[in-house]
């Protein structure tokens, strides 16, 4: 689409210089010096040609040494024309043909990304062509459509360009909504999952509980609580379990200490490799624990990806001493 564009316009720009080049050679009037004529027609069919064709490491961005010839150009062929004309003949239709080819030299400079260049053709042409015309004449002679080409294509350039950004940003608007659907998309089917894993467990336990009207024995009522913590776990907590950590929960449980498990997101954005990792460095930090009660989070930290509190005693936060246990596991090894 870009390099459809890109010849269309070209043809356009190569077709206007032609043109004017050939509305230059149409003469009505011999000039007083031919070959000078015949230079600056030369001189900007290749500038023009240039102009257009010549990129920078294959982008739209004109070379900045071009803009200087281009600038040269756009102060230099009026006065040639004017050398090679008679001063009476300097208004004719045929002598003034740079007015409307340089316009058009200001405005493909201005389409190349280069508008301090193209502006600066647009100027060199007004200083030029009123020295040579005066600027009275110079503006009755085209100079008022030169100008008005080039702020029409400055102002077409900008508002492209407004329209360039406001589709890359709607396009990654897009891409990220579509991100965050997956995303949520996949965090409901392991949610589903977990739950279903759960309730395979804790299911059996809590029919036999509807079906004794709460009379358990004591074995049943511990098989209760564990499996009243297997669902919370998974409810809470699936992003930091594996079998490893299942079982050393487990056995710490049955050893009559309390877990709790709160995943916020520590181990997202890492590798599947390291969270496995980080789990089985877990399942250790916990089978290894002798308190009364484990704190399992992991907290969105850049640092740490999952941390271990152990307390005894009453539990009081403000007691420095009821800290048995603290385990912080990093996100990189």
């Amino acid at each position: 689409m870009n390099r459809s564009v890109r010849s269309v316009a070209t043809g356009l720009a190569v077709g206007f210089a032609i043109y004017f080049a050939a509305r230059a050679a149409w003469w009505t009037v011999q000039p007083a010096a031919p070959l000078v004529m015949g230079a600056a027609i030369l001189l900007y069919l290749v500038v023009m040609i240039a102009t257009v064709v010549v990129d920078v490491q294959g982008t739209a961005r004109m070379p900045g040494w071009l803009g200087v010839v281009a600038i040269v150009a756009g102060a230099g062929i009026p006065f040639m024309v004017g050398a090679a004309m008679l001063v009476r003949d300097r208004t004719a239709p045929f002598a003034t043909w740079y007015i409307g080819a340089l316009g058009l030299l200001a405005v493909i400079c201005i389409v190349r990304r280069r508008p301090v260049i193209g502006w600066l053709v647009l100027l060199a042409l007004t200083a030029s062509t009123a020295v040579q015309l005066g600027l009275l004449t110079a503006l009755e002679l085209g100079l008022v459509g030169s100008i008005m080409w080039t702020v029409v294509a400055q102002l077409l350039v900008l508002f492209w360009d407004r329209a360039v950004r406001d589709t890359e940003r709607l396009a990654e608007i897009q891409r990220a909504v579509s991100v965050w659907h997956a995303t949520q998309l996949v965090r409901q089917r392991e949610r589903r999952i977990r739950v279903k894993y759960a309730l395979s467990v804790a299911g059996p336990v809590l029919t036999r509980t509807v079906a004794a009207q709460g009379r358990l024995t004591e074995e049943e009522r511990l098989e209760a609580r564990l499996a009243e913590g297997r669902l919370r776990d998974e409810l809470r907590g699936a992003g930091l379990l594996n079998d490893a950590v299942r079982e050393a929960i487990q056995r710490v449980r049955l050893r009559g200490i309390a877990v709790t498990v709160f995943d916020e997101g520590g181990l997202e954005e890492l590798d599947e490799k390291r969270r496995d990792e980080i789990r089985d460095e877990l399942a250790d930090v916990i089978a290894q624990a002798d308190v009364e009660r484990v704190i399992i989070r992991a907290a969105r930290d850049p640092r740490t990806a999952v941390t271990v509190v152990g307390r005894t005693g009453t539990g009081d936060s403000s007691d420095e001493d009821t800290v048995g246990l603290w385990k912080e596991i990093p996100r990189e090894r």
